[in-house]
C-alpha cells in the first residue's frame, strides 16, 4: 500500500487545496497556508442571521479561500469538502452548536444537473461523517432563481430567494434542532430563508455553518 501510494503521488502530486501549490507527503493543505489562512478569530465567528440561533465560519471569503471555493463550486473539485469539513467542525466545537440532525442549502435541480454534484450536501454529509450526526435532506429548491452573487444591495438578495425553498415532503422535523450548512454566507439571506422555512415546518430550532464569511 506504501508503494501504491508513492506511485501515486508520482503521477497525481498533491496540492494545497487553497492556495493550489503542490506538497510534500500528500498534504492536502500547506504548513503555510494553515499559518497565514484569514482565519475569523472564535469571538468573532458567530454573526447574527434571522431565524437562525446561531452562524459561524471558520474564514473570511477572500484571497486564497476564496479562488479555492471557486474551484470546489465550479471546477469539479468535489473532494475538497472532506477538507473543508475539519474547519468547519472546529468552527462548530468552539462555538460549543449542538443540533440532532445536519442538513443542507439545496441546489436547483437544473444546476444540479449542470453541475454535477451539491457542493453544500456534500460538505454536509462530510460534516456529519466527522461528528456522527445523522445527515438529512429537509429542503428543496423549486425555482432556479440567478445567483446571489448577480445582485448585490441585501434587499435584493432577499427578494431573490423569497419563496425558492420548500420544506422536503418526507422530512420529519418537528421538535427537531437542525445545523444548516452552506459553503459561503455573504448577507445571511438564503440562510434565512430556508431557516424560516423549517421552522415553519416544525423545526424546533436552526443553526447554521459555512466555511466561509464574507466580511
Amino acid at each position: 500500500m506504501k508503494l501504491l501510494d508513492e506511485l501515486l503521488e508520482l503521477l497525481y502530486p498533491t496540492r494545497c487545496c487553497f492556495c493550489h501549490r503542490l506538497t510534500e507527503h500528500g498534504e492536502k493543505v500547506c504548513a503555510k497556508c494553515r499559518r497565514t489562512l484569514p482565519y475569523i478569530p472564535i469571538a468573532a465567528q458567530k454573526r447574527r442571521v434571522p431565524h437562525i440561533d446561531a452562524c459561524v465560519s471558520p474564514l473570511y471569503y477572500k484571497d486564497t479561500v476564496r479562488q479555492s471555493l471557486l474551484r470546489y463550486k465550479f471546477g469539479g473539485l468535489s473532494f475538497y469538502a472532506e477538507i473543508y469539513a475539519d474547519f468547519v467542525v472546529k468552527s462548530i466545537d468552539e462555538n460549543k452548536i449542538t443540533c440532532d440532525s445536519i442538513t443542507w442549502v439545496p441546489l436547483s435541480r437544473r444546476r444540479l444537473r449542470k453541475r454535477g454534484y451539491d457542493q453544500a450536501k456534500l460538505l454536509a454529509e462530510a460534516i456529519a461523517a466527522l461528528t456522527g450526526i445523522p445527515c438529512e435532506q429537509t429542503l428543496v429548491k423549486r425555482r432556479d432563481n440567478p445567483p446571489q452573487s448577480r445582485t448585490e444591495k441585501a434587499s435584493e438578495r432577499r427578494a431573490n430567494v423569497a419563496g425558492v425553498y420548500e420544506a422536503f415532503p418526507d422530512a420529519q422535523l418537528g421538535g427537531k434542532r437542525l445545523l444548516l450548512i452552506d459553503d459561503i454566507v455573504t448577507t445571511g439571506s438564503t440562510l434565512s430563508e430556508c431557516a424560516a422555512v423549517l421552522r415553519r415546518a416544525g423545526a424546533a430550532s436552526v443553526a447554521a455553518a459555512t466555511l466561509a464569511r464574507a466580511e
